[in-house]
Order: structure tokens, then C-alpha cells, then sequence
């Protein structure tokens, strides 16, 4: 098999599509939650801590040289720990941790719901050649042999 159709099977296998819909989905989820940690939960708890812009905190590591901002310190080159962009992203991640967590958790619960309405009981089928063997079995016992 050439490794074109190869590759075709595989692109098109539905694992590789399901794949592809959830990195779409998930770098839209990305962007909504960017949005509530930055525009909807930071601006309330910057209100609380007096005014505080968490995106803007950072340590300068030349204690010598001082800057109106991050930005400004990261033009002239400065090192700096940007521990409030750090501290956003946390919140971001603790977000997207808890929305996967209760999505997995409620899918976990309607595949347990599905399986506990499924029968139980259902006969199951024996194998062909365990069949054969009955009927093999059942002739010469009604062979008299």
C-alpha cells in the first residue's frame, strides 16, 4: 500500500477528525475563558485589592532601573518575573480545569444512567463452533452410541 492511501485512511479515520473538532473547539473555549478571567473575575478582585491590575504586577530583577509598567520594562529590556500574567493564567487554568472536570463528570453520570437501563439478563450467544459441537454431540446421543 503506497503511503498516500495510507495517509488517507488515517486522516480520515473518525478518531483524527473527532481530534480535530476538539482542538477547534478547545482553542474557542481558550478564548472565551481568556475573556472571563480578563474581562468579567479580574476587574472585580483588581477593584477589592484597591485597584490593582494583576496583568501589570511583576518584579524587576535590576532593583536600580524603575518603569511605569511591564511593558515598558520588557521595551528596555529589562528581566522581569511577571508573576501577575503568571497569576492570570492560573485562574485561567483552574477555569478550564473545573468546566473539563464537570463535563467529564456529567458524561461519567449519563454512561452510568445508560448502562444501569441497559438489560442485564440478555441471553448471550454462544460461540458457532460451541453450536456445532452441541449438534455433533446431540447426534450421537441420538445414535445410541
Amino acid at each position: 500500500m503506497g503511503m498516500i492511501q495510507e495517509f488517507k485512511e488515517f486522516a480520515v479515520k473518525g478518531n483524527v477528525v473527532d481530534l480535530a473538532v476538539g482542538v477547534i473547539i478547545g482553542g474557542a473555549f481558550g478564548t472565551i475563558v481568556k475573556s472571563l478571567v480578563d474581562d468579567i473575575i479580574m476587574p472585580p478582585i483588581g477593584w477589592l485589592t484597591g485597584g490593582v491590575d494583576f496583568s501589570d504586577l511583576y518584579v524587576n530583577l535590576k532593583p536600580d532601573s524603575t518603569f511605569t509598567s511591564l511593558d515598558a520594562a520588557r521595551e528596555a529590556g529589562e528581566p522581569v518575573i511577571a508573576y501577575g500574567l503568571f497569576l492570570n493564567n492560573l485562574i485561567a487554568f483552574l477555569i478550564v480545569a473545573w468546566a473539563v472536570f464537570i463535563i467529564v463528570k456529567a458524561m461519567n453520570s449519563l454512561q452510568r444512567k445508560a448502562e444501569s437501563e441497559a438489560p442485564a439478563d440478555a441471553p448471550v450467544e454462544p460461540p458457532k463452533d460451541i453450536l456445532l459441537l452441541e449438534e455433533i454431540r446431540d447426534a450421537i446421543r441420538a445414535k445410541g452410541v
